[in-house]
């Protein structure tokens, strides 16, 4: 099998900061190598997708339709953190989905919308789920659990945006709070308050910073234009891109169980197209950072890479294989044909394949097929596929 060839290896970093200790990230659990498998998602998994004007349900085992909801024209998914909700970003805010997952219960776009100006980015950790509204810089927070306690919008806490721009917050299980910096004209790093609000670390070096992604060992990433900035133990570290000035991380898919964070990488800020080919890999635990180019033909997107089981990365290539990454080597140790291949989306919300994992199980968008697959990872096996009478865009899971 052609391997990929790794291009440069471990950058120095700079540190700032002062010690607080961290805790436990919630980002779903995968199965250690050769680990007994059902081949199965969770019990009574749901899947939701969204397609242009509307939000389908599927059941998680047959991929069958169990409701079809009106939204608006472009919604994102993501999932609440809860195994059965599903925040849909609308105009007014984040709106709640209950897929009914984990019951017998229907599946409702309800009424309760947790309002943002502007809605982006959703993240779950520590038994908390934070929104961050991209027109305001402003943070929702709330204890996850509580979103399936009743019909009503959970009690919340509103931490306050200095100026607005893309970006992302974190709360850390002993109150420490990590969000981004920026303003209209670009955002250039992040800032960790503890739970009195006093400053911990800041670091302003890091030009577009977009995304992060927690580790094991309370380790937090965030990318990017020219490498990525790590935030461990109360101090942030820079992980400078082999690429300069521009070497583009900004997403990174991590696993709770391993130190090891893959990412996307860039490096031509003039190319076109969205298709991207070779992937960012961080040790959280020894601070290095590394460029590995994918092998000729293996091109994905933001949507196209996710963690499952064994601690390996599953990347969804244009090829229409999932190509398995093991993040220690940089290697690609298998792949899995499930679609036809596949070109470049002009703009990053077109519909194009995507995938995300529960369990064992990754389920696999084809919208030129108007299609969902279920894969076994530890076989390569397509389990099941949905057809669908619409074209599927965005893709979450509710675990059950």
């Amino acid at each position: 099998m052609h391997l990929p060839t790794a291009r440069r290896i471990g950058l120095t970093a700079v540190a700032l900061g002062a010690a607080v200790t961290l805790a436990a990230c919630s980002t779903p659990t995968a199965s250690g190598p050769g680990a007994a498998s059902s081949a199965t998602p969770e019990a009574g998994a749901r899947v939701a997708v969204a397609y242009e004007g509307g939000i389908l349900v599927l059941d998680g085992d047959t991929l069958e339709t169990v409701a079809d909801l009106t939204s608006e024209e472009f919604t994102r998914l993501n999932p609440a953190g809860d195994g059965r909700h599903v925040m849909v970003t609308m105009s007014e805010g984040f709106q709640v989905l209950d897929t009914g997952a984990g019951s017998t219960d229907q599946a409702e776009l309800t009424d309760r919308v947790f309002a943002a100006d502007k809605p982006g980015h959703v993240v779950r950790h520590g038994g908390k789920t934070i929104l961050y509204a991209d027109g305001t810089s402003d943070t929702t927070v709330f204890d996850t659990a509580e979103l399936a306690a009743s019909d009503a919008l959970p009690e919340v806490e509103t931490i306050a945006g200095v100026d607005a721009h893309h970006g992302v917050s974190l709360v850390l299980e002993d109150g420490t709070f990590l969000t981004t910096v920026g303003n209209a004209d670009g955002r250039t790093g992040i800032i960790a308050k503890d739970a009195s609000g006093a400053t911990v670390a800041e670091s302003a070096d890091c030009p577009g910073v977009h995304g992060e992604g927690t580790a094991v060992n309370e380790a937090v990433v965030f990318g990017c234009e020219d490498g990525a900035l790590l935030y461990r133990d109360g101090e942030i570290t820079k992980l400078t891109a082999p690429d300069q000035p521009y070497g583009r991380m900004g997403n990174a898919y991590v696993s709770e169980t391993s130190p090891l964070v893959v990412g996307d990488y860039k490096n031509d800020p003039d190319a076109e197209g969205y298709l991207l080919h070779a992937v960012t890999l961080i040790d959280t635990d020894a601070g290095t950072y590394e460029v590995v180019d994918l092998p000729e033909g293996v091109e994905y997107t933001f949507r196209d890479v996710a963690r499952g089981p064994g601690d390996l990365a599953y990347i969804l290539s244009a090829d229409g294989s999932i190509h398995v990454l093991d993040p220690a080597t940089g290697e690609i140790i298998d792949a899995f044909p499930v679609v036809e291949p596949w070109e470049s989306p002009v703009e990053w919300q077109d519909a194009h394949p995507a995938i995300v994992v529960a369990g064992d199980i990754a389920y696999v968008t084809e919208p030129a097929e108007n299609a969902v697959h279920a894969v076994d990872l530890t076989t390569g096996e397509i389990v099941a596929t949905g057809e669908l009478a619409v074209t599927p865009n965005e893709i979450a899971v509710a675990a059950g």
